[in-house]
């Protein structure tokens, strides 16, 4: 529902759109407008390449051109005079306003776009306030959303469903992983991403849930909700980088060189977010059907997409150079966020040319969702605690990091950790002894024995524990 003024010193001039069904579209409304300022127009344009293209910025033609391509068989203009009857205005003498209450039912073959627009060809500007109500059926999931709108409110709270369950498994495994001492740090960068998805689609549902009960929502949840969504999104993708850069699976730490490429990296995609937000807000016109990768912000992400999968690529290799052993984590890690990185700009790039845009905005919420949700889901399968996990990735307990930290930094455990037998032989069962805690102990004993010394009058000899 619109309720808004309009005090313009043009002749003609956009109001809103809407994607009506093909059967159950509807406009309601309310003019009301002095008159002295009679006799002003509705307009209603529909999506095909000889109507709202044609005049839409389009500054070449004037009022009455713009009013030419309208078809009066469909019933496309109401003019807002007490001579049309269908368009229900009545004067009031009292106040010196005409005020005009009606509607029109919209049908057609397919779902539309349907622009309308405020005329008074000749005239000396425009003056009035409207009330609009534009709904497609009366069910509670489709009466006030435009029909590429379809849908969203039914996928966020099925997702919001689903990411709550990946969430609260993954604070079972970090239990699990914590009474082993192996809740490193990349693992809690996955639970902060997916804590991030859950509030941003609860955020999401909030306000197409209050959208469906008056046509309006509070914008200021949607935008916390994207907020958040881009927030998860970076996260993930730091976590991914630093994962294939070894740390906290080869390494305890990353190199100073590479904690700054790292830092400005994430500053400049953090900074086009911002633009991209910025722009969406500030320079989308409305009078066109835009998708928020559709702009030079849009295509800046999707560069660096690319840039940060070119990094990742480098990072894993050298980790598998370095570190063969642990060829079963980042093999099946490596392919399947390949398929992650390229999802991106592969989905902006096919709804920015491949999908209708009468229905992009249902679609590409779904294959968004879907995208972060496949990403979220293989991570907590490569990564669940599980004896039967050829793919666990840590075999170093948090407890023996602060130890390889304090060796001396020409030493082997100064940055990277020991060679060791896969990490997933830590989560034998009770009944069965555990040899690679013993294993991990050895080996950070091994690095302390190399710097003892004798002390006058006691053996050299180490006794056996």
């Amino acid at each position: 529902m619109l309720i808004l003024d309009v005090i313009n010193v043009n002749d003609w001039v956009f109001l809103t759109r809407f994607c009506f069904l093909t059967d159950f579209g509807r406009l309601d409304f309310r003019f009301r407008y002095p008159k002295s300022r009679c006799c002003q127009n509705i307009l209603l344009y529909f999506d095909d390449s000889s109507q709202w293209p044609a005049v839409y910025k389009t500054p070449d033609k004037d009022c009455y051109q713009k009013e030419a391509v309208l078809r009066p068989e469909n019933n496309q203009v109401i003019n807002l005079t007490t001579r049309y009857t269908w368009s229900g205005c009545v004067g009031d003498e009292d106040e010196e306003v005409l005020s005009c209450v009606g509607g029109r039912s919209f049908r057609s073959v397919r779902e539309r776009w349907w622009y309308i627009a405020l005329s008074k060809c000749g005239g000396d500007g425009l003056q009035l306030e409207y009330e609009m109500k534009l709904t497609n059926g009366q069910s509670f999931w489709t009466q006030h959303f435009s029909a590429d709108q379809f849908g969203i409110l039914e996928t966020n709270i099925t997702f919001l469903v689903i990411f709550f369950m990946v969430f609260l498994l993954s604070c079972y495994f970090a239990y699990n992983l914590k009474g082993r001492q192996l809740l490193h740090t990349t693992y809690k960068m996955f639970m902060t991403a997916a804590g991030l998805e859950v509030l941003s689609l609860l955020f999401h549902c909030v306000y197409w849930g209050l959208y469906a009960t008056d046509g309006v929502g509070t914008g200021s949840l949607k935008l916390l909700g994207k907020f958040l969504f881009s927030v998860s999104f970076l996260v993930f993708l730091l976590m991914l980088i630093l994962l294939g850069k070894g740390f906290t699976v080869t390494r305890a730490r990353i190199s100073h060189s590479g904690s700054v490429k790292l830092s400005v990296y994430m500053t400049v995609y953090t900074i086009t977010y911002v633009v991209l937000f910025i722009y969406e807000a500030e320079f989308f016109d409305p009078g066109e059907v835009l998708y928020a990768y559709d702009s030079p912000a849009g295509y800046g992400l999707m560069g660096l997409q690319l840039v940060a999968y070119v990094w990742f690529c480098y990072a894993v290799l050298v980790s598998l150079k370095h570190y063969p052993e642990k060829q079963p984590f980042y093999v099946p890690f490596f392919t399947t966020y390949t398929l992650w990185f390229f999802a991106v700009p592969v989905m902006a790039l096919i709804a920015n040319f491949g999908i209708p845009r009468w229905a992009r905005e249902k679609i590409v919420n779904g294959i968004q969702l879907g995208i972060h949700l496949y990403a979220h889901i293989v991570f907590l399968v490569i990564t669940r605690p599980s004896a039967a996990n050829k793919n666990f990735p840590y075999h170093v307990r948090t407890s023996q990091i602060g130890i390889l930290l304090s060796s001396p930094k020409g030493e082997e455990g100064g940055e990277g950790f020991p060679h060791h037998a896969y990490g997933n032989r830590s989560f034998l069962g009770d009944s069965q002894p555990n040899f690679t805690e013993l294993f991990s102990i050895q080996s950070v004993s091994f690095t302390f024995t190399k710097y003892q010394c004798q002390i006058p009058g006691m053996s050299p000899a180490v006794k056996k524990p």
